[in-house]
């Protein structure tokens, strides 16, 4: 098995350049991994062909970044369609336990010449050394995809699952890592907090009353994500089709990649609701920022003792660190999305954004396992995050 980088939109056009566009608005490739080493990727391309044979692989196209190389299928079309040919190439290149393709923006790709001797591009030559260091603090995205890769490579991820990742470090402004950010993944309970602003946007308006009912069903809502104060919540501000309405015609530039259309079922099996991880942090940061109605009290809330998979049992996260965080868990996906406060040796403190999903395509016939098992990969991710924050600030981690 190789390794892989699976590089987000975001992190391409800051390594590639702006996305080509048309009339019809931005057309979509479908990528299939990144790496710095060109002979990785083309060998990678060798397999991918044999696997979807050879109509796929004339569009199969080698290019080159300043960081990174990679593998795209050339085909410059819609997003819809773009989701419709990786969905079927990752089901493929599933049964061959290779990676999944992932939807991605087009732009002037440079492609490579594979008569040439291409070198690593210059940004990723380090001394041998000191290459995991140097990685993780410039490139805290890459050090993500690259423990998963692992987690893949080792069995301990499947591959019938996928998974997306965001940290946003609210001291700089910078986006640290962004994988899969637009990716629409079942959203199972990480919406609940949504729930509670189209809520209080309700309250603002004076159309609904917060008083102690509605504050005890909000608290059971996302404190212990009780599934029926989450319908009582939906129910009075008119339905999901009315939170979806709200949510999208008052608060757009957040909610990009939402579709709430369900009540929780019995059971909680929800699966039809979806967000992006992007949609996640756009609503953190608006948080942060008390950008919406009630963010104080939906903060308040997220902030109660209860459970998480982003600071609990996460290695060297020191204690005190203040999380406001919403856990979701089904058979299909496990999930945490949140923000955490570090206190800095200056005393001050450090707050960043962190999202990790993983969705799995069929139900796990073991759940209790398999939750457990995925909260922990969650958790290693957020401890490898926190290593990333505390040496790009000096906060003096204990590792």
């Amino acid at each position: 098995m190789r390794t892989v980088y699976l590089v987000s939109f975001a992190v391409c056009t800051a390594l590639l350049g702006t996305p080509t566009t048309g009339a019809a608005g931005t057309s979509f490739d479908v990528s299939y991994m990144w790496h710095h080493n060109l002979q990785r990727v083309v060998a990678y391309r060798d397999k991918v062909g044999r696997v979807l044979g050879p109509k796929v692989t004339k569009r199969l196209q080698v290019v080159r970044g300043p960081d990174l190389y990679g593998l795209i299928y050339h085909r410059n079309g819609d997003e819809s369609g773009a989701n419709k040919v990786a969905g079927v190439h990752t089901a493929l290149l599933g049964s061959r336990k290779l990676g999944p393709a992932v939807p991605i923006r087009s732009r002037d790709w440079t492609f490579v010449t594979e008569n040439r001797n291409h070198d690593a591009p210059r940004a990723v030559k380090v001394a041998a050394a000191s290459y995991e260091q140097q990685w993780e603090i410039r490139n805290l995205e890459a050090a993500v995809a690259r423990y998963i890769t692992h987690l893949r490579r080792s069995g301990k991820i499947a591959a019938d699952e996928r998974t997306a990742w965001s940290v946003h470090d609210f001291t700089t402004g910078k986006h640290l890592v962004s994988i899969n950010e637009d990716l629409q993944l079942q959203a199972a309970s990480l919406v609940k907090p949504f729930f509670a602003l189209a809520f209080l946007h309700k309250v603002q308006a004076g159309k609904l009353i917060y008083g102690r009912n509605s504050r005890r069903h909000m608290e059971r809502m996302i404190q212990h994500s009780n599934n029926r104060s989450t319908n009582w919540i939906i129910r009075h501000v008119g339905g999901p089709d009315a939170v979806q309405r709200t949510l999208k015609r008052y608060y757009p530039d957040i909610f990009q990649d939402t579709r709430i259309v369900e009540y929780m079922p019995a059971g909680g099996r929800t699966f039809r609701n979806k967000a992006s991880v992007n949609d996640y942090d756009r609503f953190l940061t608006a948080l942060w920022n008390k950008e919406i109605p009630g963010a104080d009290e939906i903060m308040r809330v997220m902030r109660l003792p209860g459970p998480d998979r982003i600071y609990t049992n996460a290695p060297n996260i020191p204690p005190g660190t203040k999380v406001y965080n919403k856990t979701g868990s089904t058979s299909r996906l496990c999930g945490d999305m949140g923000i955490l406060v570090v206190k800095g040796k200056d005393g001050k403190r450090y707050p960043y954004t962190l999202i990790g999903v993983i969705e799995k395509q069929r139900g796990a016939r073991n759940y209790a396992s398999w939750i457990r098992s995925r909260a922990n990969v969650i958790r290693k991710v957020s401890s490898l995050v926190y290593r990333g924050i505390a040496q790009h600030h000096d906060l003096h981690p204990s590792f």
